[in-house]
């Protein structure tokens, strides 16, 4: 094991100081030393001797320093005092024989647990019983006195973009959002947990405020504007642990190596005693996706540090792992920067009177583990001689028997048909006459110029998400999927009751009407060129449909497959089509033919032949999957009812890789990121695919190192196969909920950046269109309801050969 965590100074104590606020800054540490003095040691020098600090008198409960680098100041805090002291003129007079000495700030408040400095050290936050007064640091002048929680305050700290906002948790096991200007109460929570809430912590970059309990579970909330603060997610230490650990057993498996367990075999308490920003430097770490939503968190048993995109826990430093430890137990913790991308923790003893200091050295903390190898979307060569992708289908020739002697039966003209001699119409009275002074339809030349322009206008690479509504339809039956083609023109809407409507993007008209299918249908897709596309239901059959054609082309069903169809779709630039249905993922080639015969009229002259059966690993039933068809890729995702999301080669027909236990459900959705054809995103984008499962929330992955990068939780998702979708540019996702809302999610931040209300019943489906700012919604309750952007203008519901030549250019 990397010794990541190593012992700069150990300290016996005259007194157990488990439950002590110590302090601990860039150049300094202070600790109480026979409990009315101060001790005050240098980080940088341990062998220079401690600056004692007297004044108080009577036991010193809590000790910080100040947020500023110059000068340093520490305060500290008994029952009878709190004062202020200036460190380097301290040690000056101290130099000079003279007594240091400090500002009494607070008289008699009572046994003080927490000291907090705001940003400009201007003010101080001193927390006793259930009251937390603000002080003034420059002179003894209360400023505020904030009551009104249950029980006593365990902690406070000022909002670092806004210095008159506070933060106070409390054993009452909520939290306060104050405003110190008036003394109100900004926001306050609900009861969170079954235990008292210890510490907070705010993240400036996002506006998140984080809070955690002494039973290990920690939420993280946005700080709006308006000062209320949105769950954005909550954590669990025991459980991010046990995950963790699995990972690493199941990535030492693939690597061939067996993982000495460092987890507890007896299961203890895990309290938040403190939190702290992590951070790696990027020149040191190279790659630096993640980092900035690093933080640690302070427990009994070891430091752990979790990846707050992601809920999950980056790595975890147990003190048993390090026996020269002069501690095995953490009573309370003080986090601090240190020198060369390091991190200075003060940490007392549980048991013992004892003090230590620790570093730990950020680069060792390395990069999460991956499972397996990395892959991408776009393949590094071309398929190999006997990969299932070169299969092709053999059409058969339509043969002409021969005829026997010379030539018979010859045309007398050379044309299919002969004109008329006109013997028999009526006599002709008026001659031709030339038409003179036409005036041309300018309207409908300006039509057809402003079709063409917005067919060629790119999709906004730096425009708004869709939030306005502007169309509504009632289907009357539940909406059970979306999908817009490929120019943005038509919509397909799959119904419960097995109907299929095809729409026009701007959902006027009445739609066109296909039946065809028994139960619900399941999934829809378009092909590239939008002149067919199929759909997939609960009857265990797949059609694929023509335009203009009320019959299926082709129907795959009798019997073909076992079980109901998870996910269909057209592959490989329409080349195949790809289908699962329980354990087994289906390759087919086909062959449309629209000519009947109306002799033999249910005759089906499209054929179709399996290419391909693959079968997932441990044979576990496919849930979701997904593949790109806009481009050539060997890429296919499926997902497992063992919760595991498994990656196909379809270059060797054999799973490649992959990622158990993605989710605490099995997943109902997986949505890759396609872009469109009228837009293009830098190519390691497309590397990103979205999962969601019941009661989990929506993670989004990277493909290359099969591990989930962020993750979304302000929906709700308890019981019904909410959908997701990424936009074309690649910057928002969408998503259903159960809350009659949508959701739309900035793909930087877990936070939601529009919820879209007033859906009259549970939004199951979402559909971003490729080639304008819109997004369609379908409900529970048969209704479809199209937002707009702000900024974005309507798309004309015509097609032209314009939209060819855009996708020929970025195919």
């Amino acid at each position: 094991m990397a010794k990541m965590l190593t012992e700069k100074l150990s300290l016996t104590c005259d007194r157990l100081l488990s439950h002590r606020q110590l302090a601990c800054c860039y150049s300094y540490f202070s600790i109480p030393q026979h409990g009315k003095e101060v001790l005050v040691y240098s980080t940088r020098d341990g062998q220079q001797k401690p600056l004692i600090l007297t004044g108080h008198h009577g036991d010193i409960s809590a000790l910080t320093f100040g947020k500023r680098s110059s000068p340093v100041i520490l305060c500290s805090a008994s029952a009878d005092y709190v004062i202020v002291w200036d460190i380097e003129l301290c040690q000056k007079r101290t130099q000079e024989g003279k007594v240091a000495a400090g500002t009494v700030i607070g008289t008699l408040l009572g046994e003080v647990v927490h000291l907090s400095f705001c940003f400009s050290d201007a003010r101080v936050a001193a927390c006793t019983g259930a009251t937390a007064c603000i002080l003034s640091s420059k002179r003894p002048e209360t400023i505020h006195t904030l009551t009104g929680h249950l029980g006593p305050v365990t902690s406070a700290e000022f909002c670092p973009w806004n210095n008159d906002i506070l933060v106070t948790t409390s054993e009452d096991r909520t939290f306060r959002v104050w405003d110190l200007k008036t003394e109100a109460v900004f926001f306050q929570s609900f009861v969170l947990s079954a235990s008292p809430l210890l510490t907070t912590y705010f993240l400036e970059e996002d506006r998140h405020l984080i809070t955690g309990s002494t039973d290990g579970q920690v939420w993280c909330f946005s700080l709006s504007d308006d000062h209320k603060c949105h769950l954005v997610t909550k954590m669990d230490l025991e459980k991010m642990e046990k995950r963790h650990q699995m990972h690493r057993e199941t990535v030492s498996h693939q690597a061939g190596c067996v993982l000495k367990s460092s987890a507890d075999k007896v299961e203890t308490s895990k309290p938040v005693l403190k939190m702290a920003l992590c951070r790696p430097l990027s020149d040191i770490n190279g790659d630096q996706e993640n980092d900035n939503s690093w933080f640690c968190i302070g427990s009994s048993d070891g430091l752990y540090v979790v990846d707050l995109a992601t809920s999950e826990l980056v790595t975890a430093l147990y003190f048993k792992d390090y026996p020269k430890l002069s501690i095995t137990m953490a009573g309370s913790w003080t986090i601090s920067p240190g020198c060369d991308n390091s991190m200075l923790m003060l940490v007392s003893s549980l048991f013992t009177p004892c003090v230590v200091m620790l570093e730990v050295r950020l680069y060792d903390l390395g990069r999460p583990l991956a499972c397996g190898k990395g892959f991408s979307v776009f393949p590094s060569s071309s398929p190999l001689p006997n990969s299932p992708l070169n299969t092709e289908l053999k059409r058969k020739e339509p043969s002409h028997p021969k005829k026997k002697g010379g030539v018979k039966d010859q045309p007398l003209v050379f044309h299919c048909k002969v004109k008329s001699s006109g013997y028999t119409s009526a006599p002709r009275r008026i001659m031709f006459s030339p038409k003179t002074n036409v005036q041309k339809n300018s309207s409908s030349r300006k039509k057809a110029d402003g079709n063409t322009g917005s067919l060629l206008k790119d999709y906004p690479a730096d425009g708004v998400a869709p939030a306005i509504p502007c169309a509504d339809v009632s289907v009357k039956k539940h909406v059970s999927c979306l999908q817009y083609s490929g120019d943005g023109k038509q919509i397909l809407c799959g119904l419960g009751d097995s109907t299929l409507l095809l729409y026009k993007s701007c959902l006027t008209g009445a739609p066109a009407v296909y039946l065809g299918h028994d139960k619900p249908i399941s999934s829809l897709s378009w092909s590239l060129s939008r002149r067919w596309w199929l759909s997939a239901s609960e009857d265990l059959s797949l059609q694929i449909w023509t335009h203009c054609n009320s019959e299926p082309a082709i129907i795959m069903g009798d019997k073909m497959f076992s079980k109901p169809i998870r996910g269909a779709q057209f592959y490989y630039l329409d080349k195949f089509v790809l289908l699962a249905s329980g354990p087994s993922l289906y390759l087919y080639l086909y062959n449309l033919d629209i000519t009947r015969d109306d002799i033999k009229r249910y005759h089906q002259r499209s054929v179709s032949k399996l290419a391909g059966c693959f079968t997932t690993t441990s044979a576990t039933d496919i849930t979701a999957l997904s593949a790109i068809n806009d481009f050539f890729s060997h890429i296919v995702l499926v997902c497992g009812s063992d919760r595991s999301i498994q990656v196909f080669d379809m270059n060797k027909g054999t799973v490649a890789s992959e990622a158990p236990d993605a989710h605490s459900r099995a997943i109902h959705c997986i949505t890759q990121n396609k872009g469109s054809a009228f837009s293009s995103q830098a190519p390691d984008s497309y590397n990103l695919f979205l999962t969601s499962a019941v009661t989990d929330g929506m993670k989004i992955w990277d493909l290359r190192t099969l591990r989930c990068v962020r993750r979304y939780e302000n929906h709700v998702n308890r019981c019904q196969p909410c959908s997701s979708a990424v936009s074309p540019c690649g910057r928002f996702i969408a998503t259903g909920s159960e809350d009659n809302c949508a959701y739309v999610y900035d793909i930087r931040s877990s936070n939601y950046l529009h919820r879209l209300q007033n859906h009259s019943d549970t939004v199951l489906n979402v559909a971003f269109n490729p080639a304008t700012p819109q997004l369609l919604t379908g409900t529970l309750d048969g209704k479809l309801r199209l937002f707009k952007s702000s900024s974005g203008s309507s798309l004309s519901c015509d097609t032209s050969a314009a939209v060819h030549s855009v996708l020929n250019k970025t195919v």
